[in-house]
């Protein structure tokens, strides 16, 4: 089938393309190139399958022709990248949401939206079911992110009791692995470069909050069998084992023999203090889990990282 990508030239965007050219599949990326780089889509150009558009889908979505699967993945991610840009987070929740899902309307195609675990704000519920309704500041600087994939959320929805779009929410809790930006702000990333540096690794608070940290593969997975099912959803999409930033900076400075050291900072305004996803859903609809554990996943992204981004972080 042809399926579009928002967001394609992304960390996520361009894994789920190679994933879908790999089965067989036509796929169109767009992407504005904001927070997304070429560089991660350069072994795909001149496929006789893939096509990319440089545009900002927040001002629509020009894709002519047959589209079986819209997968709308634009958005600045990382916290850096929308605090340093929250009109244009906000836009794409929303107007860019809108755009996307109107083309799978009007091409009767399969609408797949990449929502996120930040929906679930800082949670007062632990782990985070898909029932729960979350816990969100909905002015403070995070609101950006979390109240615009909430908005993208509620117009899948009212587009699929309206208009009877075939509509898919995931929610994707911390997700990781090859083509991550050095300077992404995320902290598996900050934690890598920092120990291949040499300088002492960042830990906001006392590095006893939690995250759950799924490897690309597994997540993308999860996505192309969302974009081929007709499951509604909200699904999260996530590795339920639980891991405190802590422990984190330990197995990264172990797996890449650094000697750098750890430096407190103050925790940021609503970070949440847990962060763990329930995935019955995922595996009941979609037959999904994920497969690769945090040392093997680690391991494969410092590998990437020294074959690939060794010069950028020198």
């Amino acid at each position: 089938m042809r399926v579009v990508i928002t967001g394609g030239a992304g960390f996520l965007g361009s894994h789920l393309a190679d994933a879908l050219l790999h089965r067989g599949d036509s796929v169109h990326c767009v992407d504005n190139l904001t927070t997304g780089r070429l560089a991660n889509l350069d072994h795909l150009m001149g496929h006789p399958r893939f096509r990319f558009t440089e545009h900002d889908v927040t001002l629509g979505l020009p894709v002519a022709g047959p589209v079986e699967a819209v997968a709308h993945l634009a958005s600045p991610a990382s916290p850096p990248d929308y605090l340093l840009r929250p009109l244009e987070t906000l836009a794409a929740g929303s107007r860019g949401t809108e755009h996307a899902i109107e083309l799978a309307r009007r091409r009767g195609a399969r609408f797949v939206l990449a929502s996120t675990s930040e929906i679930y704000g800082s949670p007062e519920l632990h782990p985070q079911p898909e029932e729960y309704w979350g816990h969100v500041n909905p002015i403070g600087p995070r609101s950006v992110y979390d109240e615009g994939k909430r908005f993208a959320e509620a117009m899948t929805a009212a587009y699929a009791r309206s208009y009877g779009v075939n509509g898919g929410i995931v929610r994707i809790f911390n997700t990781y692995g090859p083509r991550m930006s050095a300077g992404d702000g995320r902290v598996v990333t900050n934690f890598i470069t920092q120990a291949l540096r040499g300088e002492p690794l960042t830990v906001y608070g006392d590095g006893s909050q939690t995250r759950s940290f799924c490897y690309v593969d597994d997540l993308v997975r999860g996505l192309t069998a969302m974009i081929d099912s007709a499951e509604p959803g909200p699904l999260n999409l996530g590795n339920p084992a639980e891991f405190s930033i802590a422990e984190l900076a330990g197995i990264i400075v172990r797996i890449t023999g650094s000697s750098s050291p750890v430096r407190y900072l103050p925790l940021p305004q609503d970070d949440p203090p847990r962060r763990r996803p329930v995935v019955k859903r995922a595996a009941e609809a979609l037959g999904w889990h994920p497969g690769i554990g945090l040392e093997e996943g680690v391991r494969r992204t410092v590998a990437w990282f020294h074959s690939v981004e060794r010069g950028a972080l020198l």
